[in-house]
């Protein structure tokens, strides 16, 4: 099987001085759901940024869906964030004067033409159906969190990114969302995700730990979850 998402030496290096990405050389395939770990500043979101093409490294290639990222012009780069990946933060991001469904609806202006039908069952399936119409400062921070999952899932991504999705949230909804993602798993999406919560981690299939900069040796989740 081909990977989706293939890194090779790739190296991030900021004014010469910070070195947030050290050779670094990843495959993620398709279905798999990878969490990605390490301490602040372990470079765990230069990573993503890179393969969501957000950024650039000073080195290396950068490979998704057998495109050749760094390849692309700042017009195609666009394109291939509608396409390609969604993507989910740990801020959400979302237009304060739009509602629920119309932050959702957004993300499909962008990518071709807005469907409010297809929104709303977006906006259904995170368990939203009764919160569409409300904006932003009437949603709890978790349903605030299941908007940008909507929102990311809106134009049938290939890979999901996610950076830290849980880190604002409390336990109660924290759970509500990763089995958002687990059912997403199921589904057969492939999950990318920034974390630096153990528990959240060992919900993947694999788990890859940065430090400095750099991956340490990779193992699957379940040895985690058997500790």
């Amino acid at each position: 099987m081909e990977p989706l998402i293939l890194l090779e030496e790739l190296t991030k290096n900021y004014d010469g001085k910070v070195l947030a990405l050290d050779r670094v050389s990843l495959q993620v395939y398709p279905g798999e759901w990878v969490a990605v770990m390490g301490a602040s500043g372990s470079g765990k979101s230069t990573l993503l940024n890179m393969i969501a093409a957000l950024d650039r490294p000073t080195s290396g290639s950068v490979w998704v869906n057998g495109e050749d990222v760094l390849s692309l012009s700042e017009e195609e780069r666009a394109r291939f964030r509608r396409e390609k990946v969604g993507l989910i933060f740990q801020h959400f991001y979302l237009i304060p004067y739009l509602t629920a469904l119309e932050n959702v609806m957004l993300a499909q202006y962008f990518h071709s033409m807005a469907d409010r039908e297809e929104a709303a069952q977006a906006v259904h399936e995170v368990g939203l159906e009764q919160r569409m119409s409300h904006y932003p400062s009437e949603l709890s921070g978790g349903e605030q969190q299941r908007v940008c999952i909507a929102r990311a899932l809106i134009n049938q991504p290939k890979i999901l990114l996610a950076d830290e999705p849980t880190g604002n949230l409390d336990a109660e909804n924290e759970e509500i969302v990763i089995a958002i993602f687990r059912r997403l798993h199921r589904a057969g999406l492939t999950l990318l995700f920034v974390t630096h919560d153990p528990q959240i981690g060992t919900q993947a299939d694999r788990i890859v730990e940065l430090e400095h900069g750099r991956i340490l040796p990779t193992f699957p989740a379940k040895a985690l979850r058997s500790i």
